[in-house]
């Protein structure tokens, strides 16, 4: 049997963003026809994708700190959204 040719473990940065980007468009438009208001829904949404990409790094057992983005930058940058959604829908 052959073996499948190595795939490259990291992605280009471009390709990274623009899955994050779609994936924030994503969370937005469900948030949007939340029941519970438009702030909660984003911030369990937001929640949700943290633990998602956590989970995803994990499994595909990215480097933590490595030099290319990779789901752990996802992951700190939903929590980044999510800090700030959260303060904002307590403020309002």
């Amino acid at each position: 049997m052959s073996q499948a040719p190595d795939m490259p473990r990291t992605l280009n940065p471009s390709r990274v963003i623009a899955r994050f980007a779609v994936r924030v468009a994503l969370l937005i438009g469900f948030a949007a026809f939340g029941g519970v208001g438009f702030g909660r829904s984003l911030a369990v949404l937001l929640w949700m994708s943290i633990i998602l990409c956590g989970l995803a790094a994990l499994v595909r057992r990215e480097p933590l700190f490595e030099s290319s983005l990779n789901h752990w930058d996802e992951c700190v940058a939903f929590g980044a959204l999510f800090a700030l959604v959260h303060s904002v829908a307590e403020l309002a």
